[in-house]
């Protein structure tokens, strides 16, 4: 079987975590299969289409690394990819549906369909559109249309019995017919229902699997009703399980309670690589139990019978604690430092040398949690005049001895390299006998201007002899400037060298 997958994500909003979730899915199971991925638009609620969403869609994909193989930018066999443009078709398929007593046309106006819920409601009937036009004749339903009347068209389901869909995960679901009452195809305003385009699409398409969350079940047998229809081969189903919120509750993963926005976990940096994996991890596991890897090494495993049908919580904790463990360790330093590099010339910082940019980056991965935080912690290395933050100034008042005797020592070190300067600390610390802290905590203050940052020897290397001793002496003249008496007096002799001027006068 050649498979193809698809997604078709509604431009409404901002670029959703769960389009991003069911679109790998959509791009690993085809691609272990060697089939095609198809994005197409599903834009047929004008009300509410957003073309900047749509832009911001494709974006996300290209981010993510899902290149589709057909879709409104990059075309294919089966364009155009977006549903506004294939109203012909979907006319074309609702008139062979009317041709075939398959559908019919309902001309009921929203006051009368109203009318009816509310009777329906009085009665203690289900709710449901009753087919009262139904049995209009197709001379009458001809008539009123050509006369302009308003009308949709309905779908002839069954009155009675079941209807039966396989779904590859859950094997197979009956539904009763008469919860599935005559759905509406083709809306007054020419426009299909998600429905008919779906389901059309999919066809033309050839799509094989159509995989989607959960949430999409209850219309599957509306779907299977219209695949009979049209007497096609209906694809293979394969519901997702749906992205929770991480709330006592489990509910439905919902922007009302949850950042849900892709390009909003984009900005904050976290990289598509973590967000990948942790996707993954939402529905499916590795065969060897791995929590990290790749796309790649998703797509050489991938199996369907590996998909949980747990409740999986999306929890932005965990997306950042993988996203860490990405840049502290998995994501080579010569490609992070090229991400990191865009981040920092945004910022505005100034560099020569692209090698210093490599050690900054080297040095400061151990600490970060997304890419911005590289350029949280990293505005020393590129500027002078930084400012002493309250546990950097306790630091370096309880350190001036150390820091003047360490600006004397390095100025006479010849070669300012790792060994010899990690060599000069420690014994220098040795010869004052006291613990490492309290030589290094006054140096990296005066260093950095903070208490917490990057190893000392480290931080020295990266700087260089020159700049690190004009921050030694830029702390020590900061030191002395809030000392205005190398030997202040204690009160009582204050007071007792004042009464005795007072007495000599």
């Amino acid at each position: 079987m050649n498979v193809v997958t698809r997604i078709a994500p509604s431009p409404t909003g901002d670029p959703h975590i769960g389009t991003a979730y069911i679109g790998l899915f959509n791009y690993v199971f085809a691609k272990r299969h060697g089939g095609r991925f198809i994005l197409r638009i599903e834009d047929t609620d004008r009300s509410r289409y957003n073309a900047l969403s749509e832009e911001r869609i494709l974006a996300m994909m290209d981010w993510l690394g899902l290149d589709p193989d057909e879709s409104t930018a990059v075309g294919g066999p089966h364009s155009p990819y977006r549903q506004s443009e294939r109203l012909d078709l979907y006319r074309e398929h609702v008139d062979r549906l009317l041709k075939e007593d398959k559908a019919y046309r309902a001309f009921e106006t929203a006051e009368e369909l109203e009318e009816m819920r509310n009777e329906q409601k009085r009665k203690g009937l289900d709710p449901g559109y009753d087919g009262r036009s139904r049995c209009l004749s197709s001379q009458e339903s001809d008539d009123r249309a050509a006369s302009g009347e308003p009308f949709v068209v309905r779908l002839k389901t069954p009155l009675d019995g079941t209807t039966r869909v396989v779904d590859a995960l859950r094997g197979e679901i009956t539904f009763d017919n008469r919860e599935v009452r005559d759905v509406v195809l083709l809306k007054s305003d020419g426009y299909p229902t998600y429905h008919l385009a779906a389901v059309v699409d999919d066809h033309l398409m050839g799509v094989t699997h159509v995989i989607r969350a959960e949430e999409w079940i209850t219309s599957t047998p509306i779907h299977t009703l219209l695949y009979q229809a049209f007497s096609w081969e209906t694809p293979v189903f394969v519901h997702m399980p749906l992205l929770r919120n991480p709330d006592e509750t489990r509910t439905k993963l919902s922007k009302r309670k949850l950042d849900t926005s892709v390009d909003s976990y984009r900005e904050q940096g976290i990289i598509p690589e973590a967000l990948l994996n942790y996707l993954a991890l939402m529905g499916w596991s590795m065969p060897d139990g791995r929590e990290f890897f790749s796309l790649q090494e998703m797509i050489g495993a991938f199996s369907l019978d590996r998909i949980s049908l747990g409740a999986p919580v999306f929890d932005p904790k965990k997306l950042r604690f993988m996203n860490a463990k990405y840049l502290r360790d998995l994501i080579p330093l010569e490609n992070l430092t090229r991400r990191v590099k865009t981040l920092f010339e945004s910022a505005g910082f100034a560099w020569e040398d692209d090698d210093y940019l490599l050690d900054i980056v080297d040095v400061l991965r151990p600490r970060v949690e997304t890419l911005n935080d590289f350029v949280a912690h990293a505005g020393y290395f590129f500027e002078d005049d930084f400012s002493y933050d309250d546990q950097a100034k306790k630091k370096l008042a309880s350190g001036q001895k150390y820091l003047e005797d360490l600006e004397r020592e390095f100025s006479m070190l010849e070669f300012f390299d790792y060994d010899s300067v990690d060599d000069l600390v420690h014994d220098y610390v040795q010869e004052q006998g006291v613990g490492m802290g309290k030589v290094l905590q006054p140096l990296r203050a005066a260093l950095t201007g903070r208490a917490q940052a990057p190893s000392v020897t480290d931080l020295l290397v990266i700087l260089g002899k020159r700049k690190v001793m004009q921050r030694i002496g830029r702390a020590l003249s900061y030191i002395n400037a809030g000392l205005p008496d190398d030997k202040p007096q204690r009160p009582e002799k204050a007071k007792n060298a004042t009464k005795t001027r007072h007495e000599a006068a």
